[in-house]
């Protein structure tokens, strides 16, 4: 049962996705900051509202309604590096190790590839007999396209 579970959790997949995710909630971070702090002030200069930090003040003095938040945002900013790289030393780093360990390529970089003559899809794998787009027949491998 437990070794179920544990070739399940080492599935490339599951581990790509959860990498992806978690870098997407923290990127959703950096956004919403951005949101908060730099946006909703510009919007909000043309209402009325108090607050300090660094930044400018849009509208009337102390309205923090209406003041572009800098300081907010470059938090925001290295809150989300660091989490990233957090996650990449963590998490991927001793990921790749363990599946290199049991002879299988995590995250490594792509394949050569080729472009259709048909499409003009660059994507192609290079070992392809048809575009998986417009699904022509493809030129073998080291031939001139």
């Amino acid at each position: 049962m437990l070794k179920g579970f544990k070739n399940f959790l080492m599935r490339g997949d599951v581990i790509v996705i959860a990498v992806g995710l978690v870098i997407a909630l923290a990127f959703s971070t950096l956004i919403k900051a951005f949101t908060d702090y730099v946006v909703n002030p510009i919007v909000a200069r043309f209402q009325g509202g108090d607050s300090a930090g660094l930044g400018w003040q849009l509208g009337e003095e102390g309205n923090a309604a209406t003041y572009l938040d800098i300081g907010e945002f470059i938090s925001a900013l290295i809150y989300f590096l660091i989490f990233v790289a957090v996650v990449y030393f963590l998490i991927v780093v001793p990921y790749k190790h363990y599946q290199a360990r049991r002879g299988i390529t995590a995250f490594g970089e792509p394949g050569p590839v080729k472009t259709c003559p048909a499409c003009l899809a660059e994507d192609i794998p290079e070992a392809a007999t048809k575009c998986r787009y417009c699904t022509s027949e493809q030129p073998p491998a080291g031939a001139p396209a």
